[in-house]
């Protein structure tokens, strides 16, 4: 390899870099040239991208990239995995071919400037996909609302059934019968009454 490919190559792992979710360096020893054929075909499916760079390339890239971390991986046979869609599904393929073959060690990884040790990349691995935590987050969002709604909705169509018989015995609108008098009217019209026939009778008793 000439000087200009490899700045080339140096120039392109530096974007990868900067464009990638997460960087994982995994030592590839022992894997076959079928073995990793297959890997890069499941990385992907997972918008990954499996790379293997001569480490002083790769210190390079990662000097421009910013991604100094990195650096401290970089000794003896290092692939580096770039992730530009979900980190757990790359990982999980990672850590499957690993438990499959018993090969492809987790060396560490950088993540949004972070470093990754490889405990947490074996973390990230038993993760949900991305999609399913998705799932369960709108799950429980929804539920509560489709609980008020169906709650609301039957205290409503309660209300109106309530009214709609009050309407059928004649208590609301228009045709609704006057309110009964108070106990307190009843008795003072009964005792006008009877002044009234008192009186009437002594008047009449005068007259005679």
């Amino acid at each position: 390899m000439n000087r200009d490919q490899k700045a080339a190559v140096i120039d392109e792992m530096t974007t990868q870099l900067q464009e990638a979710q997460a960087v994982y360096a995994v030592d590839y020893r022992g894997t076959s040239v079928p073995q990793a054929a297959e890997l890069r075909t499941k990385l992907r499916d997972a918008d990954t991208r499996f790379r293997v760079v001569k480490n002083t390339l790769t210190e390079r890239a990662a000097d421009k990239a910013g991604a100094d971390a990195l650096k401290q991986y970089l000794e003896g046979p290092t692939a580096l995995v770039f992730v530009n869609g979900d980190a757990a599904v790359a990982a999980k393929a990672l850590a499957d071919f690993r438990r499959a073959n018993g090969l492809l060690e987790f060396k560490g990884g950088w993540m949004g400037g972070d470093v990754l040790t490889p405990e947490q990349i074996d973390a990230i691995a038993r993760l949900p996909a991305r999609d399913v935590l998705y799932g369960r987050l709108v799950g429980m969002v929804a539920s509560p609302i489709t609980g008020l709604a169906s709650a609301m909705g039957g205290l409503i169509g309660g209300l109106a059934r309530q009214l709609q018989q009050m309407a059928d015995q004649g208590l609301v609108g228009g045709d609704a019968p006057a309110p009964a008098p108070a106990a307190s009217d009843v008795a003072e019209g009964e005792r006008d009454e009877g002044a009234s026939r008192l009186a009437g009778e002594t008047d009449f008793d005068q007259e005679d």
